[in-house]
């Protein structure tokens, strides 16, 4: 593992959570190296399982054209949790022929504890096609009691794009500004974020004064640490 690497572990100390109800059905336990068995079919249909698409904004604006901001933006969100790093780590062995060593070393690198990490990708339509550097994340649970629990804020990690687990196996969309962010799910005393009872998770993406979401099954692994 590089020094550049490890300093990034480091610097992070956490990472992402465990897989949701129907990725549990792949037959992967976060411990075991059945990844390293399969085809690349599968390892893609794992690798797109959390990959989710909306919008910021209004479909319809009646503004002029010719407009310095955008009236609204492609949204596209994949939670790169345990099993989606284990299938890109195995898209890239396969392409690679890389051996297994090296494979478990990309997932090693990669799989961090205790922070969700999702890559959300956003494409700006008409107008200046600009994406403001003030735009914002929230990670937020969706049916469940809110009082007492707050959400969780991403924060951009550019470094995280080095690492081979969390962006291989698929050819790059360059219609789309690609953001790695993290999003703690504790607070620093080891207090949930929210509310461990939520039946789904919820990414709210502001800019400006427009407004996405997309959501996915509350992962089973994020519940448990969630009630611990």
């Amino acid at each position: 593992m590089s020094g550049l690497t490890c300093c990034l572990i480091a610097a992070l100390g956490l990472g992402v959570l465990s897989h949701s109800s129907a990725q549990r059905r792949a037959g992967l336990g976060q411990g075991t190296e059945e990844y390293l068995h399969w085809d690349a079919k599968h390892a893609r249909s794992i690798a797109q399982s959390t990959r989710v698409s909306g919008q910021v904004g209004k479909s319809l604006d009646f503004r002029i054209v010719h407009t310095e901001r955008s009236y609204n933006f492609k949204l596209r969100a994949t939670w790169l949790t345990p099993e989606v790093i284990r299938a890109r780590a195995r898209l890239v062995q396969l392409a690679e022929h890389l051996s297994d060593d090296a494979t478990r070393s990309l997932v090693a690198e990669a799989d961090m504890a205790g922070l969700a990490i999702i890559l959300v990708e956003i494409d700006p339509r008409e107008g200046s096609g600009v994406i403001p550097l003030d735009w914002t994340a929230l990670l937020q649970p969706r049916g469940a009691p809110s009082e007492g629990y707050s959400s969780s804020k991403g924060t951009i990690r550019s470094s995280l794009r080095d690492l081979r687990a969390l962006t291989g196996g698929f050819q790059r969309d360059y219609a789309y500004d690609a953001f790695w962010m993290t999003f703690p799910l504790q607070t620093e005393a080891g207090e949930p974020v929210f509310h461990p009872t939520a039946e789904e998770i919820e990414l709210s993406v502001r800019i400006y004064s427009k407004v996405g979401k997309v959501r996915w099954p509350m992962p089973s692994s994020v519940r448990a640490l969630l009630t611990h």
